[in-house]
């Protein structure tokens, strides 16, 4: 049959304009979707609450790369989140960079300050060893 040999080309040319379509429709969704969190987040009011660090977490992802000759190059980036707890009991995670990711420790009272989903900083309450709370573990130093 002359025609059958070209049904690859025919696949192929119908498929690939469908595969580019999908694969820009999801870059503009994600990016339009980051604009209007960023849009919101502008539009709440910035908020100071007293509140409990209750817990840290990481996310590292790691990349590799292959070079010409053989070489391989690899890429680290780490993430940090810290999850927040106000006097209602609700819980915040926000993503936080290193240096502050680093000062805060699980447990650790003071003032969190956020807009919308935007982490913007934590005012920590300084404890002394004879100023902790019954039943918690601390060191005197």
């Amino acid at each position: 049959m002359p025609g059958d040999s070209f049904w690859m080309f025919d696949f192929f040319g119908k498929v690939m304009p469908i595969f580019f379509v999908v694969v820009i429709g999801i870059i503009v969704l994600s990016a339009g979707r980051g604009l209007m969190q960023w849009g919101r987040n502008n539009n709440q009011p910035v908020l100071t609450v007293d509140s409990r660090i209750v817990s840290k977490r990481t996310e590292i992802k790691q990349h590799h790369h292959h070079e010409p000759n053989d070489y391989m190059s690899s890429h680290t980036n780490t993430t940090y989140f810290i999850t927040f707890e106000v006097e209602s009991g609700d819980r915040m995670e926000f993503h936080v960079d290193g240096q502050q990711y680093g000062i805060c420790a699980e447990g650790d009272l003071g003032k969190l300050t956020f807009q919308g989903t935007r982490f913007k900083g934590f005012e920590r309450h300084m404890r002394f060893g004879n100023e902790a709370q019954p039943g918690a573990r601390y060191r005197d130093y």
